[in-house]
């Protein structure tokens, strides 16, 4: 193994984003940071690096455990990072309710629906 890897491609590899331009777009976005400091998509990850990032607005914390190689299976990519991300409360709004009679809901009302229910 080699002793650089490119953060953007080790986020990549390890399956922490599909594609590595998001993983490129996330640290020019000043998403990603290293031991705490804001890199750029080429910086150096190196073993035990601490590794805090936002992945669709959703902060991710991850302790380098293994630099891969090539593209691996998810099972094998997910040993190469431990998970320190504390647990996150999600937020439950209450249904919107809509009043009866009122028609049917727009392309936007059913979205919202939608979203409320995930």
């Amino acid at each position: 193994m080699s002793e650089r890897h490119r953060i953007d491609a080790w986020l990549k590899l390890v399956c922490l984003y599909k594609h590595r331009n998001q993983a490129t777009e996330a640290c020019r976005g000043g998403h990603v940071k290293i031991n705490g400091v804001r890199v750029k998509p080429a910086a150096a990850v190196r073993q035990g690096d601490v590794i805090e990032f936002l992945a669709a607005d959703v902060y991710r914390r991850v302790v380098v455990q293994g630099l891969p190689e090539t593209q691996t299976s998810k099972e094998l990519a997910r040993t190469m990072y431990l998970d320190e991300t504390p647990k996150q409360e999600r937020v439950i709004m209450p249904p919107r309710l809509r009043e009866r009679g009122s028609g049917r809901p727009t392309k936007r009302d059913r979205r919202e629906i939608d979203r409320l229910k995930r």
